[in-house]
C-alpha cells in the first residue's frame, strides 16, 4: 500500500510538529541495530490493561528495562506504579506526555497500548525520534493512517511491529507451514470468528473531568468532545471519534490468522451484514456483523462477530478454521487441530504456555514469543513476525469491513492498493477529520 506525499501535524501544549517530508531527526535505519550485549531501553506507553500483559513479557527478555510508564491518568499511573514495583521489582520513571519519553535519547523502544486514535500518530512521532515501536492492534484508525505508517517504517528504518501475537504461535507457525505444504489440499476458506457477551455502555452523561486525566491530551489528534461518564477507560472501543469497533478490536487477530494461512492479502470485494441489535445506548458500531472477503480464484474469508446479546453462540470465543479439499484446521491461540473431511480428529498441537483469550489484558506465552521475536529482530536484525507493512493489511481488512457496513454494500477493492474502485461515498471513510491544529493528508 502505497501513498505519495503524507504527513501528519501536531501541535499540542508544546507545539510538536510531525512530517513525513520534513525530516526532524537523523535517518539511522540499520545501523542502528543493537549489539548483542547491549540493554534495550523500553517506554511502555498506555498502561492501563494489555500494557499488563506487555510489561510481563518485556521482563523475560534478557537484558531490558523498562526505564519509562506513560499514562495521561494520575490513577491509572498509580495502579500501574504498584503492578511494576511488584513485578519487575521496581517503578520505572513516570511521565504524563508521551512527547517527554520521545525526546529521552536513552529509550531504544516504545510499546504502545493506548487508545486507537494514537496509535498511528504515536508511532510515527516514535520514529522520527529514532525509537523502534512495538504498537498494539489496530495500528490505525483509518486507512489513510495505514498508509502513513508504512511509509513512515520505510522512510525511518526502524522496527514495527503490531501486537498480533499469534502470529509468534509455534502451533499456529506450524499449522501455516502444513498448510502450504497441502496437508488439507487446495485451500479455499477461512472462517474467523469472535464471541462475546458483552453488556451495555448506557447513555453518557456530561460529567466533570476526573481529577488527574488529561483529558486534553487523551484526545490528542481526535476532534473535541466533552467529556462524558461512559468513555474512559474502556467504552472509548464503542465510539467511532477514538475506536473501530469489535472487528478491530479483536477480529483483527483471527483474519488476520485467516490471511495468513491461506497466503492472501488484499481482497477483492468485501460485503458486510450486521447491525446493532441490542440494548439502545450510544454504542456506534455493530454489536453483530458479518463480514465476508472475496478473492480471485473463488477463495474467500468470513469473519463472524458477536460482541454482545442475550444469548451468545455456543462455541468456543474465538478462533480461526482453515477449509480445504482434503481436510480442515482450527487454530486458536492456544492449539491446532487437524480433521479429515469426515469429521475425525487426526492431530491436536498444544502451545507450550498457554495464553487468555477473551478476557481485557490476554496475556500469556504468545505475548513473550511475540515481544522475544520484535526484540530480537532490535537487537539482531533477524525477520520479524509481523512486520507493520504486512500487518497493515490485516488492519485495512477491518477498516473494509466497516467501510462495507457504514455504506451498506458490496465495496470493490483495487488490491494492489486496498483503495475502494469507483465509489466516491465509501472513499469518504478513508481518512478522518483531526481537531483543528493537526492534519492529514496525501496529494499528488
Amino acid at each position: 500500500m502505497k501513498s505519495r506525499r503524507n504527513f501528519i501535524k501536531m501541535v499540542g501544549s508544546t507545539a510538536a510538529v510531525v512530517t513525513l517530508e520534513s525530516l526532524s531527526f537523523p535517518q539511522r535505519g540499520y545501523a542502528n541495530i543493537l549489539g548483542a550485549n547491549d540493554r534495550i531501553n523500553i517506554a511502555v506507553i498506555g498502561v492501563r490493561s494489555r500494557a499488563k500483559a506487555l510489561t510481563k513479557a518485556i521482563a523475560k527478555y534478557p537484558n531490558t528495562k523498562i526505564i519509562y510508564t506513560c499514562d495521561v491518568d494520575d490513577s491509572i499511573i498509580e495502579k500501574n506504579n504498584v503492578f511494576c514495583q511488584k513485578t519487575l521489582g521496581y517503578v520505572p520513571k513516570v511521565e504524563k506526555d508521551f512527547r517527554k519519553v520521545l525526546e529521552d535519547k536513552d529509550v531504544d523502544a516504545v510499546f504502545i497500548a493506548t487508545p486507537e486514535h494514537w496509535h498511528t500518530p504515536m508511532s510515527i512521532m516514535a520514529l522520527q525520534a529514532g525509537k523502534h515501536v512495538y504498537v498494539e492492534k489496530p495500528c490505525s484508525h483509518n486507512p489513510h493512517e495505514n498508509e502513513l505508517l508504512v511509509k513512515a517504517q520505510k522512510r525511518y528504518g526502524k522496527k514495527v511491529q503490531m501486537g498480533n501475537q499469534q502470529r509468534s504461535a509455534a502451533t499456529s507457525i506450524l499449522a501455516v507451514k502444513e498448510i502450504k505444504e497441502g496437508i488439507i489440499g487446495e485451500v479455499y476458506k477461512g472462517e474467523a470468528y469472535y464471541s462475546n457477551n458483552r453488556k451495555s455502555i448506557g447513555i453518557g452523561k456530561e460529567a466533570p473531568i476526573p481529577k488527574g486525566l488529561d483529558w486534553e491530551l487523551w484526545q490528542g489528534p481526535a476532534p473535541r468532545k466533552t467529556y462524558k461518564d461512559n468513555i474512559h477507560p474502556y467504552n472509548w472501543h464503542w465510539f467511532k471519534n477514538w475506536g473501530t469497533g469489535e472487528i478491530h478490536n479483536n477480529g483483527t487477530h483471527e483474519i488476520d490468522v485467516c490471511r495468513w494461512a491461506m497466503g492472501l492479502d488484499l481482497p477483492e470485494s468485501v460485503t458486510s451484514f450486521g447491525g446493532k441489535f441490542t440494548y439502545q445506548d450510544d454504542w456506534e458500531f455493530p454489536d453483530n456483523q458479518q463480514v465476508t472477503f472475496n478473492y480471485k480464484d473463488d477463495k474467500f474469508i468470513t469473519w463472524t462477530g458477536h460482541s454482545r446479546g442475550v444469548i451468545k453462540p455456543d462455541q468456543p470465543g474465538r478462533g480461526a478454521t482453515i477449509y480445504g479439499s482434503k481436510g480442515i484446521i482450527t487454530l486458536s491461540r492456544n492449539a491446532y487441530e487437524l480433521y479429515g473431511l469426515g469429521g475425525k480428529l487426526i492431530k491436536k498441537e498444544l502451545e507450550e504456555n498457554q495464553s487468555a483469550t477473551t478476557d481485557l489484558v490476554g496475556g500469556g506465552g504468545l505475548d513473550v514469543n511475540h515481544i522475544a521475536n520484535f526484540l530480537d529482530a532490535v537487537k539482531k536484525d533477524i525477520q520479524q513476525n509481523s512486520p507493520i507493512e504486512d500487518a497493515s493489511i490485516s488492519t485495512m481488512l477491518c477498516h473494509l469491513g466497516n467501510i462495507a457496513q457504514d455504506v451498506g454494500r458490496t465495496i470493490h477493492i483495487d488490491n494492489k492498493t486496498g483503495r475502494i474502485s469507483d465509489d466516491a461515498e465509501a472513499m469518504t471513510h478513508w481518512k478522518r477529520e483531526y481537531e483543528k491544529g493537526w492534519e492529514s493528508e496525501f496529494s499528488g
